[in-house]
């Protein structure tokens, strides 16, 4: 299978996200209009209708439809129109989507800011942007440079105030931008993504067909405003004519507060990152919960659901450069499944493409990287014109839409039945002593272990320079196995050289605000947090007693137990050469540092030894045979 079509079936979910296939998305006569033009009408149907609500702050689709009117004229005013960009740097909140709204209304494209960023990140966005106008709430001035001169829009009076409450001629089309969300950029600076009114479109009409969405639903918003899943949690139930409603940030954070919320405000559709969703539905929910859909995404799903959930769960996949969703799946309970849940099949006018190094389509099953086409492309990165070239490159499957795709940097195969398996990032796979090692593959094996609730490998540096893996498990602590157990388990699938050498317990994988793994804020291994050994095991054999003898003297510790790891003993490539000279001049024999490596036990270098003199024993005459035990011999006993 060189690469899926659009297209969306039920797996078993019934009529739930049955979606056509390679079809253009739109309802009729009104296909063409945007996401504010769709939220106008339902102002006009139902203007009584609950829009917007935190606790706190309510608002109608009536108040919504003029706030954000009176806005759009005021940015309007300022010179906002097509393609002119407009920072909002407001909470998580109803006013987040008042801003939005209006700076859509006015023609603009508004450049979505986390208030919570430090306030150099939040100047450095504004200063690559230059966004004509800054909208912010009171409280939320303080975090933005002195220089910037905002338009608060949580005040009444002024001149916001004054405005009309008519909407405001409209301006441009399908092609121009509609926002712009900044992403961790590889050079350390963050990048601007432009999404177009065309691309947005088609999340928006995508996501209302395949989850049945109407004007009843009630929708939940938890991500950050930064995070470009906030986009996805409030236009499409907007545009139906639903209600958004916002826990607080402490609610949003604890999986059993943000239920006891679900619950409570009879929430029918809502998305959580993927580390919430999977505490989420290991725990005990009402059976009468209004919650039909659990949508979740942003980092590997590890678990399926159980199979008394009393709502669907969806897995989703797509990178901010792809309008925030291109796959997308049920994931049902399967205990006889072995890997992890898929990523499901490209919504609605997406294509995905699994491309060899060449950017040849790979068999089914065969793992290459994971390239994006179709409506949701987005238009590149803004004020970067050579890193668009590079990651957004010519479809030669499609020339529709630009006759672009998006080169994802991250890895997939397509399973039999056509859905997709994400199987990392690029730039997880590293290279240690000369072996290419996918990182997620350990993190797969590990995390079948019984004990294991989730894993994430990396790599860390030793004194000497050499690159060791390092496994962070998350466990209930009376039940967490050993080092050695842990070792043994993984071992019986992988080979040596992709066994981790150091493994460290933390209660939880750290998430950053992108509803990401956060590799940066990982612990450093420590006596603390390090998974020790089993039960100490003494040498069973002379080979092994001189082996332990050697590892404990060079590395100053009392005692090596025949499954202790000499490197997560503190050992490295500087003392390993120390080693193998002392294994010459015991036993006779050339070990190589690759072998210490690849088998850094007691046990391990013993068996490598007595294999080494095996050999070298066979083309030896018995007097040299016996001349050279006599000699190994002396020296074990000194």
């Amino acid at each position: 299978m060189a690469f899926l079509q659009s297209g969306i079936p039920t797996d078993g979910a019934g009529q739930l996200m049955e979606v056509a296939h390679g079809r253009r998305n739109g309802t009729g006569g009104d296909a063409d209009l945007r996401v504010h033009e769709r939220v106008t009408e339902q102002a006009e149907v139902s203007p009584d209708a609950v829009a917007l609500s935190d606790g706190l702050v309510t608002f109608t689709y009536r108040e919504l439809e003029e706030r954000s009117n009176r806005l759009a004229h005021r940015l309007r005013a300022i010179g906002v129109g097509p393609d002119v960009l407009v920072a909002v740097c407001v909470e998580r909140s109803p006013w987040m989507a008042v801003a939005g709204l209006a700076v859509l209304k006015a023609g603009g494209a508004y450049v979505a800011i986390d208030p919570m960023y430090p306030v150099e990140r939040i100047a450095w966005i504004l200063g690559d942007a230059k966004p004509a106008a800054t909208i912010a709430t009171a409280k939320q001035l303080a975090q933005l440079p002195a220089t910037v001169d905002a338009i608060v829009i949580d005040e009444e009076s002024g001149e916001v105030g004054n405005e009309s409450a008519s909407a405001p001629t409209d301006l441009g089309s399908l092609e121009n931008l509609a926002y712009v969300i900044y992403t961790s950029g590889s050079t350390g600076k963050p990048k601007g993504v432009q999404i177009t009114h065309q691309s947005l479109l088609n999340l928006i009409v995508w996501h209302q067909q395949a989850f049945q969405v109407t004007a009843a639903d009630r929708a939940s918003q938890v991500a950050s405003p930064g995070f470009d899943a906030a986009v996805w949690e409030v236009w499409p139930y907007l545009a139906a004519g639903a209600s958004v409603h916002f826990p607080d940030d402490s609610t949003r954070a604890q999986a059993n507060l943000l239920r006891d919320w679900l619950v409570q405000e009879r929430v029918s559709l809502a998305f959580v990152p993927t580390p919430l969703a999977e505490r989420l539905i290991f725990l005990t929910w009402p059976v009468a919960t209004e919650l039909r859909v659990l949508l979740t995404g942003a980092d590997t799903l590890h678990h399926y659901p159980p199979d008394n959930l009393p709502f669907l769960l969806v897995n989703n996949y797509g990178p901010t450069e792809c309008t925030v969703v291109a796959t997308s799946g049920p994931v049902c309970s399967d205990k006889r499944s072995h890997g992890l849940p898929s990523i499901g099949r490209p919504i609605a006018d997406t294509e995905v493409y699994i491309l060899d190094e060449s950017r040849k389509p790979v068999p089914a099953g065969t793992v290459g990287e994971l390239y994006v086409g179709g409506a949701g492309v987005a238009r590149g990165y803004l004020n970067q014109p050579r890193l668009t070239e590079e990651r957004f490159v010519p479809n030669p499957f499609n020339q529709a839409d630009g006759g672009r795709m998006y080169r994802t940097g991250d890895l997939a195969s397509f399973l039999p039945d056509g859905r997709i398996a994400f199987l990392g990032r690029l730039d997880d796979q590293v290279k240690i002593r000369g072996y290419r090692i996918e990182l997620n593959e350990i993190a797969r094996r590990l995390n079948e272990h019984p004990a294991i609730d989730e894993s994430l490998i990396t790599t860390r540096e030793d004194e000497g320079g050499d690159k060791n893996l390092v496994a962070y498990v998350v466990a209930d602590k009376a039940t967490l196995p050993s080092a050695d157990e842990l070792r043994d388990f993984v071992s019986r699938e992988l080979p040596e050289y992709m066994v981790p050498a150091i493994f460290v317990a933390v209660d939880g994988l750290p998430v950053g605000t992108n509803g990401k793994i956060d590799r940066g804020a990982l612990p450093e291994p420590s006596e603390e947090n390090m998974i020790r050994a089993g039960n100490f095991a003494p040498p069973q054999s002379p080979t092994e007693e001189r082996v332990a003898e050697i590892l404990s003297r060079l590395l100053g510790v009392e005692r090596v137990g025949v499954n202790d790891n000499f490197f997560l003993l503190g050992g490295n490539s500087l003392l390993g050469t120390q080693v193998i000279a002392q294994v010459r001049d015991t036993f006779d024999v050339e070990l190589t540092l690759l072998t210490l490596f690849d088998h850094p036990t007691v046990a391990g270098i013993a068996r490598e030894v007595e294999q080494l003199i095996l050999t070298k024993l066979d083309g030896m005459s018995e007097e040299e045979v016996q001349r050279l035990m006599a000699q190994i011999d002396e020296s074990i006993e000194q």
